[in-house]
């Protein structure tokens, strides 16, 4: 199956905002080591999308609130079968079933957003001073010379922690700066993968289903922990995705939390000591 009509969409997004901030007069040459405009055109693709999928947001909120809702039944079910593995996931799916829950459904916005990310990722990949000249997925070639030679603080947005001596020259750019800023982002990215997940474990507890709290240590403790080793393997520009979608989740989370707070805040009751299991 073909994705070009995810790159055409995030590069035509990416443009736009691009053409955005170069109408209102940010400078297109470098500031500080920095095309802004470039920079604040990933940071604005982030916003857009994670515009669009608010609505899915809050779904993953409300299907970890029925979860929670759920827990007194999923305790019956874990002690009525706790010798007997089998019959205990079976009765667990017939209770969601007949509950009309879908454990899965805490993962959500994660799914969505794996293609928009591998999206990114490939056309920001494109970026290469050996693929200059191509006009795919609606970009000139102008457009992608400039995205090419754009950079963060001297280091370019095409640029990686694991970038050969080759590349880096073809770039234009040093090495030691490159690494600097992508090791500092890459930092940056796993701490903030890591607090989004542990923002939302500490409002609502630790699940009782076994399931649950799986994806929930993958989620705060796996996920935080091979981005070090896959980090290194991502264009600058993507790790700036990254970041400022983690940024903007923590800031969803928080609003969503007071919103709409889990049942044992919203009853004055004690909330779930924060203990990792």
């Amino acid at each position: 199956m073909s994705l070009d009509w995810i790159y055409s969409a995030i590069s035509w997004i990416l443009l736009t905002w691009h053409g955005i901030w170069d109408a209102l007069g940010v400078p297109d040459d470098a500031v500080l080591g920095t095309n802004w405009t470039w920079v604040l055109a990933i940071v604005f693709l982030v916003v857009t999308l994670r515009a669009i999928l608010f609505p899915v947001f809050v779904k993953q909120i409300k299907s970890q609130r029925a979860m929670q809702a759920l827990q007194p039944k999923v305790k019956e079910v874990q002690e009525k079968h706790k010798d007997d593995k089998e019959a205990m996931q079976k009765a667990m799916m017939e209770l969601y079933q007949t509950e009309k829950v879908n454990p899965l459904m805490g993962c959500l916005p994660m799914f969505v957003q794996i293609p928009v990310f591998l999206g990114l990722f490939h056309v920001l990949n494109r970026l290469r001073p050996d693929n200059l000249g191509t006009e795919r997925y609606g970009w000139s070639a102008e457009q992608f010379y400039d995205a090419t030679h754009a950079g963060l603080f001297t280091a370019p947005l095409a640029g990686k922690f694991g970038s050969s001596a080759a590349e880096l020259e073809a770039l234009g750019a040093s090495g030691g700066a490159v690494k600097v800023i992508a090791a500092i982002l890459v930092l940056v990215m796993m701490l903030t993968t890591y607090l989004t997940s542990r923002q939302m474990i500490l409002k609502t507890g630790w699940a009782e289903d076994p399931q649950q709290k799986m994806i929930q240590r993958m989620m705060l403790y796996g996920i935080p922990a091979t981005l070090l080793f896959s980090g290194a393997l991502f264009p600058l520009g993507v790790v700036i995705y990254w970041v400022t979608n983690n940024l903007i989740t923590l800031g969803q989370q928080q609003w969503v939390l007071r919103k709409f707070p889990p049942a044992n805040l919203a009853t004055g009751a004690t909330p779930p000591a924060p203990i990792v299991p």
